[in-house]
């Protein structure tokens, strides 16, 4: 499914991005790093803002200020893809507040994309967004075969009307019946809000799905979203009762044993007093309310900070320079959707 920028989370106790103002700065380092030693903190280091696969709207922006066609942004989150066209008169099943509407392609698109990013990126960024949507629409059979995209994050955010600007009818009209394609056939077009530098393959984004040749991790080197980078805290017992049944005994901590393309987490260990539960790296984001799965765990205790078990052999040095203390409060500003079958689209998955 498609991604969706304005995306809200649940957020960590105190959770904050990178690149901040001075006093931003000092303020949240009050908050990370001298409040009182608790031997029940947990403390996380992440990047990125959504499940990671495909095209990366923060990237894409990057490459559009930087005077890269829309083709070109296309061609490098979607590998070894080409553009073509489909044949007028197509429509497309929505699902609008519990009524199944069919809507002309082109209208629909018109409808989602400034739902998706804001109106006044540029025209590339915004073009390379309307061929990725209408893509998606044609795509996600979210509705098996009662309908095609939910109206909301589930898939990607549809607004209608509401949702027209002159600059994204603009995008919308110059790609007019363009897709993404590989080997001749549709490519189902993923999007998120912002990659921390990298993307991620679908089988390790979205596990149980099979490798797709066009949805291979990349280097993101544009990405300056406000996710970038993130710090977050959140003491043992608030996530020991996000984890739940996950959590045998008492939550001890996380032991991270495998990480993607990227950072991202593939498989972990929750740690409990009366043994460990193997879980995905989304399942364990979505859990804590992280905003990705690129994430670094470690406690503090009164003797210090201690790093969590990662036996990936990623280390935080090796994500990308954002890996630094972060500071401002949280934005709401968000990510991309994921398949019906992993728990959503749009935001979440980003086709959250």
């Amino acid at each position: 499914m498609g991604s969706t920028y304005h995306r809200r989370f649940h957020p960590p106790d105190r959770l904050f991005p990178a690149r901040p103002s001075l006093i931003a700065a000092l303020l949240a380092g009050a908050l990370w790093w001298a409040c009182p030693a608790r031997a029940d903190d947990l403390l996380l280091t992440g990047a990125g803002f959504g499940h990671g696969v495909g095209m990366s709207q923060e990237g894409a922006l990057g490459y559009a200020l930087r005077g890269a066609s829309y083709q070109a942004i296309l061609a490098h989150y979607y590998t070894g893809t080409a553009i073509a066209r489909v044949a007028p008169g197509v429509r497309v099943r929505v699902l609008v507040g519990g009524t199944v509407r069919q809507i002309p392609l082109e209208t629909y698109v018109r409808g989602v994309v400034s739902a998706e990013v804001p109106a006044s990126w540029p025209l590339a960024a915004l073009e390379a967004q309307a061929v990725a949507s209408r893509t998606y629409a044609l795509t996600a059979h979210a509705g098996g075969s009662r309908f095609d995209v939910y109206a909301d994050t589930r898939s990607q955010v549809y607004r209608g009307v509401a949702a027209q600007t002159p600059q994204t009818d603009a995008a919308v009209g110059a790609t007019a019946s363009q897709v993404v394609t590989y080997a001749g056939r549709l490519a189902i077009t993923y999007f998120f809000a912002g990659s921390g530098g990298r993307t991620e393959s679908v089988e390790n984004g979205f596990p149980g799905s099979a490798p797709a040749p066009w949805l291979r991790g990349v280097l993101d080197p544009y990405d300056r979203g406000p996710l970038h980078t993130w710090r977050a805290a959140m003491s043992f017992a608030t996530a020991g009762a996000r984890l739940r049944k996950l959590v045998l005994g008492r939550f001890r901590g996380i032991e991270v044993l495998r990480r993607g393309f990227s950072p991202r987490i593939v498989a972990a260990y929750v740690v409990g007093t009366a043994g460990r539960t193997l879980v995905s790296g989304p399942q364990l984001a979505a859990r804590l309310g992280l905003p990705d799965s690129w994430a670094y765990f470690s406690t503090r205790t009164a003797a210090g900070i201690v790093p969590q078990p990662d036996r990936s052999g990623w280390a935080p040095s090796r994500s990308t320079e954002a890996l630094q203390p972060a500071t401002v409060p949280v934005s709401s500003r968000g990510a991309a959707s994921a398949p019906a079958a992993q728990g959503g689209g749009g935001a979440a998955a980003g086709p959250a």
